[in-house]
């Protein structure tokens, strides 16, 4: 079996758009702990609320992992052997669906990190006001969804017929 160019750049999507925001989602995640082991150090009662601050960075890890999984079936990679063969164009396209959710997905989870950790110090202080901590860090998820809706629309707009 011969491996197209196309094909490559199929896997090459994939790759992108699973790890990128996996990458985002662990450091993001490590932040909001990081923060967190402190306030939990001194008042063990935090944990869960700090758990809910510390969860949030890693739903982009989600959407990578949902559009990659989208775009193995679309190149028919659970056939375990017998993937589609691409051309060069429609690998190209697979690249170019997967982008968005990779970048702002690897960003966006940096970011949300950023501001669930600075969350934690409202948790510390006023565990009253968590809810605001909480949209604070969901307002960045905003962006993330809009790119984890574009991927979709875009992996379901690839016309791939692979090389015969």
């Amino acid at each position: 079996m011969d491996i197209t160019l196309g094909t490559i750049l199929g896997f090459f999507g994939i790759a992108i758009a699973v790890a990128l925001p996996g990458v985002g989602s662990a450091i993001g995640v490590g932040l909001v702990g990081t923060a967190g082991s402190g306030v939990v150090t001194e008042d063990p009662d935090k944990f869960g609320q700090i758990l809910l601050l510390q969860v949030i960075p890693g739903t982009q890890g989600i959407y990578g992992l949902l559009s990659g999984l989208l775009l193995m079936g679309k190149l028919n990679v659970f056939s375990f052997g017998n993937p589609l063969m691409l051309t060069t164009h429609e690998g190209a396209l697979v690249v170019m669906a997967a982008i968005p959710v990779a970048i702002v997905g690897w960003f966006s989870a940096i970011h949300q990190g950023k501001v669930a950790a600075a969350g934690v110090g409202v948790a510390a202080k006023r565990p009253e006001e968590l809810g605001k901590a909480v949209t604070f860090a969901a307002m960045v998820e905003t962006y993330a969804v809009l790119a984890f809706l574009a991927t979709l629309l875009l992996i379901f707009g690839i016309p791939i017929k692979g090389v015969a």
